[in-house]
């Protein structure tokens, strides 16, 4: 596929097959147009003698410097250089990717006066396969200023720069959004994968499926619930626990009886995150703004990026919960009072064997380290002495979309103990009969680890599931 930006309708998995999978980037015939018109408001701008932020003159507390026509190569390279202050090691190559597409996409949208040489060179670098270093920490959000300084450094050492382009190629939150949008894909497949696996947990618990019944998203309408009794649903289909009499108990542990509304909650959250990315990915989030129709070049904070922001706060904290209850979940498998089955779901009782049970502890692990991740950073405050107290803000993006991506690792990982820990479960209780969905991830599981028997170690390394988890299950 040729993903073309035309600078409003650039879609997230665009986004991912750009920047994961290598796939072609080429501008818009119409956006390139855009882009000269914009850029010629600009140069008469220009020649009118307006003062114009960042192009005609210095930025934040040097804007009352003005910028001589012959100083502005020299000051666009300044502007860059003075901004490479990021720390840390090089940003992952999909987020890099990422940052250059929004940036491009950025461009098309005319609204920041550059030439359309600016764009070409970012996608010619896609295309190209360039992978500038850029350095993962440093930026506050509010505009991306370090790490863009990285990205422009590279791409354009040796491009001369017309007036506002140094300002531009730095002034922009295409770092925090290119984030943010891989962080938010690989978000909505662990949304799957929890639901895969909390199918597997209910066959291997012996669970109650009234919890599932339609009357539950009749009577409390939410969208996000009714699509996960959907999935659950789908996913059990053909299971013995929908027999009358089959489940073991009247009423399941919440963890269990509440695995809907729980993964429910967090596909709502998920959809109105992609809502708030969507718009974000396709905005102009630079200042200052070029407005085509009033051949104006106003000055506005377009780079305060708190709608997205927010909304991955809003995410990791709907995701903190799911984590916790899949954890909650595989610890009550692993204990007979709760389970029915041998503690820590050893090959069979009587044995001095820990069977499984040390997984415990490893999913505590990570389930705790996942939590403190789900801390809203986007109120933070900022420090008024930078530029005479004008950078007052920061959303802190970046460290959002980070966090993010960080708790979606760690969740991989617990529900990769999850599967395991279930599997083992379904094996020792022996039902009837899976649901269509959960026989099959029964045997992708059973493909890469073996049942634990007596006298055998714990599976000796779980990646396999957990590239399996990655990789969508395939559970149906």
């Amino acid at each position: 596929m040729t993903v073309v930006l035309t600078g409003n309708d650039l879609r997230l998995d665009e986004v991912v097959a750009v920047a994961r999978g290598g796939e072609s980037v080429e501008l818009a015939a119409e956006a390139v147009a855009r882009m000269r018109t914009s850029r010629a408001i600009v140069e008469r701008a220009l020649d009118r003698g307006d003062v114009v932020y960042g192009f005609t003159t210095g930025v934040a507390s040097r804007k009352r410097v003005r910028v001589e026509p012959g100083e502005l190569e020299e000051f666009n390279r300044r502007l860059i250089q003075s901004h490479r202050v990021g720390q840390g090691p090089a940003a992952p190559a999909d987020v890099v990717r990422a940052t250059m597409l929004r940036m491009a996409n950025g461009f098309a949208t005319g609204t920041t006066g550059v030439r359309p040489g600016l764009a070409e060179r970012l996608v010619t670098a896609l295309n190209g396969k360039e992978m500038p270093q850029v350095r993962l920490l440093g930026s506050v959000g509010q505009s991306d200023l370090a790490p863009n300084a990285d990205l422009a450094h590279h791409l354009f050492r040796d491009t001369p720069l017309a007036a506002g382009e140094g300002l531009a190629l730095v002034n922009n939150n295409a770092y925090s959004t290119g984030f943010a949008a891989l962080a938010i894909a690989d978000a909505g497949r662990l949304l799957d994968a929890l639901h895969i696996a909390g199918a597997l947990d209910l066959e291997a618990f012996g669970a109650n499926l009234t919890i599932i019944h339609p009357a539950v998203a009749d009577t409390r309408p939410y969208r996000g619930l009714r699509a996960s009794l959907e999935r659950l649903t789908q996913l059990l289909d053909g299971s013995a626990l929908w027999s009358p009499g089959a489940a073991r108990n009247l009423q399941d542990p919440l963890t269990f009886r509440g695995l809907p509304q729980v993964l429910g909650a967090l596909w709502d959250t998920l959809e109105f995150v992609r809502a708030q990315l969507a718009v974000e990915l396709n905005a102009a989030n630079a200042n200052p703004l070029v407005i085509l129709d009033e051949e104006r070049v106003v000055s506005v904070s377009n780079v305060d990026v708190v709608p997205l922001a927010a909304a991955l706060d809003f995410l990791r904290i709907a995701l903190a919960p799911a984590l916790t209850s899949a954890n909650e979940r595989l610890m009550k498998l692993l204990q007979q009072p709760f389970s029915g089955l041998t503690d820590g779901l050893a090959a069979r009782s009587g044995l001095h064997e820990d069977g499984l049970a040390e997984l415990g502890n490893a999913g505590h692990a990570l389930t705790a380290e996942a939590r403190l991740l789900a801390q809203p950073v986007s109120f933070e405050l900022a420090s008024t002495t930078q530029a005479e107290g004008i950078e007052d803000r920061m959303t802190l993006a970046p460290l959002a979309a980070r966090r993010l991506a960080e708790m979606v690792e760690l969740g991989e990982r617990i529900v990769t103990i999850e599967l395991v820990v279930a599997a083992q479960a379904v094996d020792l209780r022996h039902p009837p009969a899976l649901g269509v969905g959960t026989r099959r991830v029964l045997e992708l599981i059973r493909e890469r680890v073996p049942f634990t028997s007596a006298g055998a170690a714990l599976p000796p390394d779980l990646e396999p599931i957990r590239d399996l988890v990655r990789s969508g299950l395939g559970a149906g």
